[in-house]
């Protein structure tokens, strides 16, 4: 057990945080995985609605430090690649 000031209220506020941030990584995942069922599906509509969503969710994610901003750069970066995959090849056929 810590026995200095300092570190006995940074375990205060780590608890108090570590519930905020789990609810945020969950969220992240659900979203990611309803943009790629929406993806597997060929429902672009919806995936379009999603994807602003999604990027949305991991910025702030970032902006909070629960993610790091590179993470959160890479995966809207490829969820962004798969969905303009899919953009495209429903438009040349």
């Amino acid at each position: 057990m810590p026995i200095k000031h300092a570190a006995l209220k940074q375990i205060r506020k780590d608890r108090k945080r570590y519930p905020r941030n789990q609810a945020l990584r969950s969220e992240l995942k659900t979203l990611t995985k309803r943009l790629l069922v929406a993806l597997k599906n060929q429902q672009l509509d919806e995936a379009k609605s999603l994807i602003r969503l999604v990027a949305k969710r991991y910025d702030r994610a970032a902006s909070k430090g629960v993610v790091h901003r590179n993470t959160a750069a890479r995966y809207k970066s490829r969820l962004t690649l798969q969905l303009n995959r899919r953009l495209t090849a429903a438009h040349k056929s």
